[in-house]
């Protein structure tokens, strides 16, 4: 299984000390490094300021939002991006939701399936350069037809030829009809908030998709699963555990609206239906502290590997075995050796268990003070 590493949403600005994290997991061998995207910084920007400093990494939207920029525009930055790289971008694009989505972009979220159909039919055709691009909509119709257009628009061609016509593309899916969709028409998955539980339904999902696989597709063995997924070795669970409940309290509580939120919905069909009300109803209420404190440490363990080293390589199995082929990781840069050691099976010390614990705690306190 292969290793990426997670940037994150920004807070104030961009995370302390994540070139030299990036840096370091390039050095350690990881395979890319993802940026994120809601309503702050663009998933773009980063990757090409970060891997400038790079050389092998590959580089990630994880995700690009659709309502964010028009096909066009999604597949130009790529294509300008990979240029600059040498060939490293990885297109990870998603619908996101409705408050994003009719929030910040002022555009309408209804029938994310088909929008994201035709924005990746549109992407693929720039990129191809075989003709002059053209959609027939209903949602990013080429050229505009409105009636309160010039009428003097016609169909382009990119003046630029892509340094790859292929430049991979994953879709960022967490219900079946979407999951089955990536594996249709994408090169990969981008889950979230995925449980070991949940591992035969997602490749049940799959199949689905795979089964209406266009033949000029890549096959479907090459079809990547990354999967951000905390991974936090440390000696006592329920300090690890503490580490990664604010994480889902965010995206349970406070990634959507009451009554559509896709992660309620995710923790929802894992059996967690009155946990997710008691998290979704503290974080709306502003007491996001009660509604990480509200998290489990059984769904925490469903959806994380957590606790000391030799738990989490007995965890790891399950994954390594399922439909995941890159495990994205979000770390600072001091755990990231620690971090990959108990991933592939390296030795791992007592003291270094220890000196790692005490980083972490040294952290937190910095960041509380």
């Amino acid at each position: 299984m292969k290793l990426g590493y997670g940037v994150g949403y920004w807070k104030q600005g961009p995370p302390a000390g994540v070139l030299r994290a990036i840096r370091t997991a390039e050095r350690l061998g990881f395979d890319s490094v993802w940026t994120a995207e809601a309503y702050g910084s663009d998933a773009f920007t980063p990757l090409a300021w970060w891997g400038s400093r790079t050389s092998r990494i590959r580089l990630g939207t994880g995700i690009a939002q659709l309502s964010a920029r028009t096909p066009t525009a999604a597949a130009m930055a790529a294509l300008t991006l990979d240029h600059l790289s040498g060939g490293r971008v990885i297109l990870g694009l998603g619908a996101s939701g409705p408050q994003v989505v009719e929030g910040w972009y002022g555009q309408p979220y209804p029938k994310p399936l088909a929008r994201t159909r035709e924005y990746i039919d549109i992407v693929r055709q720039v990129w191809e350069r075989e003709a002059p691009v053209t959609s027939d909509g209903p949602h990013y119709a080429l050229p505009y037809r409105g009636a309160d257009g010039s009428g003097l628009g016609k169909p382009l061609k990119a003046t630029v030829h892509p340094l790859r016509r292929d430049i991979p593309i994953y879709l960022a899916a967490s219900g079946p009809k979407n999951t089955a969709l990536a594996a249709e028409i994408a090169d990969g998955w981008l889950p979230f908030l995925l449980s070991r539980k949940g591992l035969q339904d997602a490749r049940a999902h799959l199949e689905e998709g795979f089964a209406l696989r266009a033949a000029e597709r890549a096959p479907r063995e090459h079809f990547e699963v990354a999967l951000q997924l905390p991974v936090i070795p440390h000696p006592d669970v329920e300090t690890a555990a503490d580490m990664v409940r604010p994480l889902i309290a965010l995206y349970v509580g406070g990634m959507g609206a009451k009554g559509a939120n896709f992660y309620r919905d995710a923790i929802d069909r894992l059996g967690y239906e009155e946990v997710g009300e008691s998290i979704q109803e503290l974080y709306l209420a502003g007491r996001k502290a009660e509604a990480a404190a509200a998290v489990p440490t059984r769904l925490v363990e469903e959806i994380a590997l957590i606790g000391p080293p030799e738990k989490i390589r007995d965890e790891l199995a399950e994954w390594e075995e399922s439909v995941v082929t890159t495990m994205v990781v979000q770390a600072p840069a001091f755990a990231l050796r620690t971090i990959r050691d108990v991933l592939q099976g390296g030795s791992l010390t007592r003291a270094k268990l220890g000196a790692l614990a005490f980083a972490y705690a040294t952290r937190r306190q910095g960041a509380r003070a």
